[in-house]
């Protein structure tokens, strides 16, 4: 029944499923799976970048600027997960809070629960929770945890990578990982000092490592913002359309290409994650763990032969 109220555009019963699904709620399978095929319509932006750089502000102005050409918008803010409550520490109604009477954006902030890369595996169900509702923009802004943050290219279309000026030695605030990621590059706060010296790293950076946009025939730019006085705004929306209309380009199939990777990847989670479940059940849960932890701490047995008999019982096949 929520899957129907969802395509109904009901908003209550979007924000309960994802946080079922948020919670790991694996009983809301049967309702993504009749979502399913009503997605793949929204354009995905991801907003990743180190803590303070102002991913929150800056988002908040593209929303703004999605919501004047009339799109609707929703976002997915991934915050730290709270050690009272298991929940997101930051909270939608603390983020954005312009936009959180205004019926065409949705925000919901889901907790990182322990996930490494910035997102949680939570984040690829809620977002086609959120596109087969028909919205037409879905942000991602990630937690970020710094420079192994590079879980969002597998979920976005469009990944804004943001920084500031003086975060050290600025060549190395980004790393090679996140240059490889990022179709847009953002220098925020360039009001500061050193802003102009920043974005002539992120272009040396980008020139030194070009092998990836060499092959894709995209360069990424690299922009400057000032998000709390929204100065630089247009210039980055219209990056964001650039970068669309680029992926869309008839012949070259390179929007299928993202959606490939991103369902190999979901897939491959889901697989884990099934597996570790059965896995689990088969050895009588996390007693049953401690069991053969205990074992191979004695050294009566090892990790490996351990882990290869529970994979043939898993499969089906003779235990070694």
């Amino acid at each position: 029944m929520s899957a129907r109220k969802i395509i109904k555009d009901e908003v209550r019963a979007t924000a309960r499923l994802i946080r079922r699904i948020d919670d790991g709620d694996r009983t809301v399978f049967s309702e993504l799976a009749e979502l399913y095929s009503r997605a793949g319509k929204a354009y995905v932006i991801g907003f990743t970048g180190s803590p303070g750089v102002g991913k929150s502000t800056l988002v908040d102005c593209v929303v703004s600027r999605f919501r004047k050409d009339g799109r609707t918008v929703g976002v997915l803010a991934i915050d730290p997960t709270s050690p009272f409550t298991g929940g997101a520490i930051l909270g939608d109604r603390v983020r954005m809070q312009r936009h959180f009477l205004d019926e065409g954006v949705f925000i919901r902030s889901l907790a990182t629960r322990g996930a490494f890369g910035g997102l949680t595996r939570s984040t690829a169900d809620a977002i086609i929770v959120l596109d087969a509702m028909g919205t037409d923009v879905i942000i991602v802004e990630t937690v970020g945890v710094g420079q192994d943050e590079v879980d969002i290219v597998h979920n976005a279309h469009t990944t804004v990578l943001v920084t500031v000026p003086g975060m050290g030695d600025d060549i190395q605030a980004i790393k090679a990982g996140l240059m490889e990621i990022g179709d847009l590059f953002v220098v925020n706060k360039a009001d500061r000092d050193a802003a102009s010296k920043t974005v002539h790293d992120i272009q040396f950076m980008l020139l030194m490592s070009g092998e990836r946009h060499d092959t894709s025939e995209w360069r990424p730019p690299v922009l400057e913002t000032v998000a709390r006085e929204e100065k630089g705004i247009d210039e980055l929306y219209h990056a964001i359309l650039d970068h669309r209309r680029f992926l869309l380009e008839k012949g070259q199939d390179r929007l299928k290409k993202l959606e490939e990777n991103r369902v190999r990847k979901q897939l491959l989670d889901l697989l884990k994650e099934g597996l570790l479940e059965g896995a689990l059940k088969k050895i009588g849960g996390m007693d049953g763990v401690g069991a053969m932890v205990e074992e191979i701490v004695a050294r009566k047995k090892d990790p490996y032969r351990v882990s290869s008999d529970l994979i043939r019982r898993l499969l089906g096949g003779s235990p070694c």
